[in-house]
């Protein structure tokens, strides 16, 4: 009997020991962090060329070797129904270099890319050309579609 008395002492004694020595845990477990960002990672790399779309033209096709472009250029892109778009947003054909002068960084110097949809009118997608050049801009192109082979 004396024993297990003393057996339950010691038991005692050393939960006390334990529960003394046991620090508060100061570690951070970065894996659930790391499976998430890697989960974030793929969905914005897939979702990444979709958001790049603009304005849906059917351009005219060309034999024209791309250019190679250091920063995104502004693009203005004219519809067959004669539209007038900035980027994604439609504006009038008298706002086009009001709302150039105001976004251009590089000043007049900015690359301009027009758009033209081969159904819109000749004479509107000029008319837009005309206007950036006249306000000063004479970095301006025009974009087509590469040529399928046959």
């Amino acid at each position: 009997m004396g024993m297990s008395v003393n057996a339950a002492s010691s038991g005692g004694g050393s939960r006390r020991r334990r529960s003394r020595k046991r620090a508060p845990m100061s570690e951070i477990n970065v894996t659930p962090m790391v499976d998430v960002m890697l989960c974030l990672l793929i969905i914005f790399m897939v979702a990444a060329p979709l958001l790049t779309v603009g304005v849906p033209l059917e351009l005219p096709q060309t034999q024209a070797k791309a250019l190679n472009a250091e920063h995104q250029p502004i693009e203005i892109s004219v519809k067959a129904e004669g539209t007038v778009y900035m980027g994604e947003t439609e504006i009038g054909i008298d706002e086009v270099v009001p709302k150039l002068e105001a976004i251009a960084k590089n000043g007049y110097n900015e690359r301009i890319f027009v758009r033209g949809d081969k159904s819109a009118d000749y004479g509107m997608v000029m008319q837009v050309m005309a206007r950036i050049s006249a306000a000063g801009f004479s970095n301006i192109g025009l974009v087509t579609a590469s040529e399928k082979s046959s």
